[in-house]
């Protein structure tokens, strides 16, 4: 920024100081065209809101195995402790389920997270030949 003085009259220290006033509570409460609001009732107060967007809970999907007659039960229940972190009982539980009625629920999860887990299992069951089949279906 550049100053330029007058060569006339040198700036007083009084004209200086009265130039880098803050800015008063009669400049704040003047309206778009300057004018004072003090004749409109005086100060007027409002309330801040802030305003928070709607998020909207994720989409959750079942992971199903499907029942096969040449998967061994132990390499489900395997499937089952590793994949879904089952307890050794309820892996035995869910593969009897899914031996018996040829479907069984192995968890509820978000997308990404249920396409990773039929991704594992899926991948699993190839490496080790096996036919079983996972797929997700939304809840």
């Amino acid at each position: 920024m550049t100053i330029f003085a007058s060569t006339s009259a040198p700036a007083s220290a009084d004209r200086l100081a009265h130039s880098l006033l803050p800015v008063t509570a009669r400049h704040l409460r003047a309206g778009p065209n300057g004018a004072d609001d003090e004749g409109q009732g005086g100060n007027q107060t409002g309330i801040a809101t802030k305003t928070r967007p709607k998020t909207k809970r994720p989409s959750l999907y079942r992971v199903l195995l499907l029942n096969d007659d040449y998967t061994p039960m132990e390499f489900v229940i395997l499937i089952l402790e590793q994949v879904f972190n089952k307890s050794r009982d309820e892996a035995t539980r869910i593969m009897l389920h899914v031996h018996n009625k040829g479907v069984g629920e192995c968890g509820i999860y978000p997308y990404e997270v249920a396409e990773t887990k039929v991704t594992r299992v899926m991948d699993a069951a190839r490496q080790n030949q096996h036919p079983l089949q996972c797929v997700m279906e939304k809840q």
